[in-house]
């Protein structure tokens, strides 16, 4: 089990982080979510060794994870950390990197590692290609291969699917999350991505100004989130006044969370439609501002209709 207590550091005086504490069972995926900006890189650099904490403690089971001030070469043998500089030798092939810190004892069974590796991130037919002729998806993909070569105990994965082409990024992701569960890695991902973390976290951490907002699985904080905040990091969000939906608080419902009907005291006026796809998303002003909506057809501006909740 990972266990983080009180983790507290600045790169000068103002902290960066803030008392950061929180559990995380061996073999379990959780994601870190947050704006740019609230810690999430720094987190992870924490939680792999390169850097020292100003308080607090971080533990892999017995082990205690330190930073340079303890450890020569900082980082800790049973993690591996893939950055969003991907670190590859550009004149060496794909195959050469993937398998660069694999033993040579067994050639055989490098071999096969390595074309295992490739095959999960989709990468088999550029092995042989020097990775300075790669696009910056396919370097990311070739990273990704490298850092699964030793099978990890923990691994810590920062933006893991920003470069890599949206056709391929549902693909590789299923394949690569498949994979870490198989195998029992405990993955900690930091991501901006919301369907890294619906479809695959166990629990998420949410982030803020460098301390935790609020934790929880998924499910939980999309369909019951605490704050605008928290429910913005996974996509449009209305905040409407309660008046408006015959509720006593404020509410926060996503687009497709409205619907139109024939009589209700939200009244709105569309401004936008977008298409995308299988419906339009809807954007209309009301009295308290602006406000969005999912609708199976085209609205016309200025089009004038009545919302309540679903």
């Amino acid at each position: 089990m990972l266990k983080v207590n009180n983790a507290t550091f600045s790169y000068q005086k103002e902290p960066v982080i803030k008392q950061i504490s929180f559990e995380l069972p061996k073999a379990q995926n959780l994601a870190i979510i947050g704006e740019s900006g609230c810690g999430k890189s720094t987190l992870l650099k924490l939680l792999y060794g390169l850097h020292d904490l100003d308080n607090g403690t971080i533990f892999w089971k017995e082990t205690q994870v330190q930073g340079p001030k303890f450890h020569l070469i900082p980082g800790m043998p049973f993690m591996k950390y893939l950055a969003q500089d991907f670190d590859l030798m550009p004149f060496i092939t794909v195959a050469e990197n993937v398998g660069k810190y694999l033993s040579n004892f067994y050639p055989e069974e490098k071999k096969q590692r390595i074309a295992e590796l490739l095959e999960i991130v989709e990468m088999t037919s550029y092995a042989n290609i020097k990775a300075k002729y790669l696009s910056g998806g396919q370097m990311q993909r070739v990273a990704l291969a490298r850092v699964l070569a030793l099978e990890p105990e923990v691994l810590l994965l920062d933006e893991p699917f920003s470069h890599i082409d949206n056709f391929r990024k549902n693909s590789l992701r299923r394949k690569l999350f498949a994979y870490l569960k198989q195998k029992e890695i405990t993955t900690i991902v930091a991501t901006h991505d919301s369907t890294d973390v619906l479809s695959f976290a166990d629990e998420v951490l949410v982030m803020q100004n460098g301390a935790v907002a609020t934790t929880g699985q998924p499910k939980d904080l999309y369909n019951n989130p605490t704050d605008i905040y928290t429910a913005s990091l996974f996509g449009d969000i209305n905040e409407i006044p309660g008046k408006y939906l015959k509720e006593e608080n404020t509410q926060l419902l996503y687009p497709h969370q409205l619907q139109i009907v024939a009589n209700a005291p939200l009244k709105v006026t569309v401004t936008v439609a977008y298409f995308r796809g299988n419906h339009y998303l809807i954007e209309a002003t009301y009295p308290d501002g602006i406000l969005y909506f999912e609708n199976d057809t085209h609205l016309t501006e200025g089009t004038t209709i009545h919302l309540s909740k679903k």
